[in-house]
């Protein structure tokens, strides 16, 4: 659903952008800088060695580790965690939110949030989508596993699932073309074909046909820039917070964006950080990793750089290609070629099991 129509938790982004603004609503306007203690420049500094630390450790990630479900997660802890400190440095400096430059900093901040909801919103209905890919991998193996042997009825099941979720797994003009091939290839009739095409498509339900990931990011990124020295003195060092968050928010959207199925997730977004901040090198260290990953010729197409989403679909088209050229009766070197095959699934089937309920949640959570 539309961010504007959206109603979050208490705890959710818009919320707390609201929270921002009734804050500085609430403020006395003749407050003025000499009214701040010096504990809130370490409080700042605080906040922002916590983002670099945090970042700095899922940075160094490893090539393994980088983009899987247990890192996304991770990811996402960290959001959350450098979002409530964030909402102690500026409950604890509301004093100032009622002046220039603050009171537009806050603004821009708030409607990033707004932006980021919708991001949230495409990134949970991306979930459901692998969350269908995994049932189908389920079937898969019901049809191939714990069995004393593999008869060609069960093959056959297998087989029709396997392209199920390859033809899920292409974008929406291919996954046409695919399902067109598969219908006359198991003699299915063209309302079957137009249901299947509507399933699979790579859309969002909660967000319209023409939303694009990439132009939200783009729209995220907008106007986003290191304050100037002046401004920095003008708000004793929260406007430093206030871009530091911004950043945040940004490259953890941009990343979900990267790694989960979306509508149009180009991953072009300009991401510029200034070097002069201590979370500077860990974040775009981690932009610039993502990146590459994303120009490997096995993942430049892919609808989603998530480590068992690369894993699904490599294991399903070995497993497709073995089942097409079986011939009955098996013999016991196929059929233990088959049962391979089977524990590979079942590894990325038991790691989709275990983790995208709770990444759903955790995107409720930053929601």
């Amino acid at each position: 659903m539309p961010a504007t129509d959206y109603q979050g938790s208490s705890t959710s982004l818009t919320s707390f952008g609201r929270s921002i603004l009734s804050l500085r609503r609430d403020q006395v306007p003749s407050m003025d800088g000499s009214d701040f203690p010096r504990g809130q420049e370490i409080e700042l500094e605080k906040f922002q060695k916590q983002v670099a630390d945090q970042f700095s450790d899922l940075s160094s990630a490893s090539a393994d580790e980088l983009l899987s479900l247990s890192w996304v997660r991770h990811l996402l802890d960290v959001f959350i965690c450098c979002e409530e400190e964030f909402r102690i440095v500026v409950f604890n400096n509301k004093g100032s939110l009622n002046r220039a430059p603050v009171d537009r900093l806050v603004a821009e901040f708030y409607e990033r949030s707004v932006k980021a909801l919708d991001v949230c919103n495409a990134i949970r209905d991306g979930i459901e989508q692998v969350r269908q890919w995994e049932k189908l991998l389920e079937i898969v193996l019901c049809a191939l596993d714990n069995q004393k042997a593999l008869s060609e009825g069960q093959v056959r099941r297998a087989k029709k699932a396997l392209i199920d979720l390859m033809i899920g797994m292409l974008d929406e003009k291919e996954s046409n073309a695919a399902l067109a091939h598969r219908n006359r290839s198991f003699g299915r009739n063209k309302d079957h074909h137009k249901h299947n095409s509507g399933h699979f498509r790579s859309l969002s339900w909660s967000v319209s046909r023409s939303w694009s990931a990439s132009k939200q990011l783009q729209a995220m990124g907008y106007n986003l820039s290191a304050p100037k020295a002046n401004d920095v003195m003008a708000t004793n060092g929260l406007a430093v917070a206030l871009y530091t968050m911004s950043c945040v928010l940004m490259l953890v959207m941009w990343a979900l964006v990267a790694a989960i199925p979306c509508q149009d997730r180009g991953l072009q977004t300009h991401f510029s950080i200034s070097k002069q901040f201590i979370w500077a090198n860990p974040i775009s260290s981690l932009h610039e990793r993502i990146v590459e990953e994303s120009k490997k010729r096995e993942r430049k197409n892919a609808c989603g750089l998530l480590k068992e989403i690369y894993q699904t679909e490599k294991w399903t088209r070995q497993m497709n290609d073995m089942l097409d050229a079986l011939q009955f009766p098996l013999s016991d070197e196929k059929e233990a070629e088959v049962r391979e095959r089977v524990d590979e699934l079942k590894v990325v089937f038991e790691s989709l099991k275990a983790g995208l309920q709770p990444l759903e949640r955790q995107v409720r959570e930053v929601d």
